[in-house]
């Protein structure tokens, strides 16, 4: 079957673009490629790619709650989770008090975004 389409980017809602980035950029040592006031854009050297938007009156995820739902995460596997968790820590990440699983840890970006460091062995 051939595909419709093809995947471009992700994009992140936020209430500071660069900053997240740089976030993100920490953990992934993907490079800035595209950025302004209003879009910054990460590259993966596979073409794989991360974007940020501004968004005014930005409202963060509250979960596990619903009242603004998270609505998408990102998962990223890390052979190690305790060096991985203090790697995030040190960039800026918070750890959730909500932690439902024993191979995955649930963190809070910069922006309040939860995304995981999922134990690569147990994927």
């Amino acid at each position: 079957m051939t595909p419709i389409a093809r995947m471009a980017w992700t994009c992140i809602d936020c209430p500071d673009p660069k900053a997240l980035a740089e976030f993100y950029s920490g953990i992934l040592d993907w490079p800035v490629v595209d950025a302004s006031d209003e879009w910054v854009s990460l590259r993966a050297s596979d073409g794989q790619m991360l974007c940020f938007q501004a968004v005014a009156e930005y409202r963060p995820p509250t979960w596990p709650g619903q009242e603004h739902p998270q609505q998408e995460h990102i998962d990223l596997w890390v052979d190690d989770l305790d060096a991985g968790e203090q790697a995030v820590l040190a960039l800026g990440a918070v750890k959730h008090e909500v932690q439902p699983g024993q191979d995955f840890r649930v963190f809070l970006d910069p922006a309040g975004h939860p995304f995981c460091l999922c134990q690569a062995s147990t994927h």
